[in-house]
């Protein structure tokens, strides 16, 4: 068999399920997620890993899945947009991007989402010059970058400009 042909076991945990399964050595992680595992949140944009729609957290690090090979993942957890939520309860992020127009078309949102919450994680009562630093990996095509900050602002319980 070529290497072409060759699968790789890869065994991860991905929003908290374990999950073992044989993939091809060039398998995305996006591509794993979407496609072997049904979870259609993440999505791929770019393919280059500049614009952050697949951002996930591997082991409570944002990375960026479409660059992210699922055999580098394997032995780690995995949290994806859909594990954002717990107990078919909305996060305080995704709650505060619908109410306040946090997004647009959506490509870019469980990617944003998904880096805020690692933001949050790290920093629960960041300065809005901290949340535009971190924030600066995810791209919105649409524009809709005043109401992204304010969407996560809310969310840390400051109201501030978006000006």
């Amino acid at each position: 068999m070529t290497i072409e042909g060759a699968r790789y076991p890869v065994s991860l945990v991905v929003n908290g399920k374990p999950h073992s399964l044989l993939t091809p050595a060039r398998r995305t992680l996006v591509d794993l997620l979407r496609y072997d595992l049904g979870l259609t949140g993440t999505k791929e944009a770019c393919g280059i890993g500049v614009c952050g729609a697949c951002t996930v957290l591997l082991d409570g690090r944002i990375v960026a899945s479409c660059i992210t090979l699922a055999v580098q993942a394997d032995g780690a957890a995995i949290t994806t947009i859909e594990g954002i939520a717990q107990d078919g309860k909305l996060h305080p992020l995704q709650e505060s991007f619908m109410k306040n127009g946090g997004f647009q078309c959506g490509i870019c949102t469980s990617g944003q989402i998904v880096a805020a919450k690692a933001l949050l994680d790290a920093n629960p009562n960041p300065t809005r010059e901290q949340v535009q630093e971190w924030m600066m990996g995810n791209l919105c095509r649409c524009t809709g970058y005043y109401h992204i900050l304010d969407s996560i602002m809310k969310v840390v319980g400051k109201d501030s400009p978006s000006l």
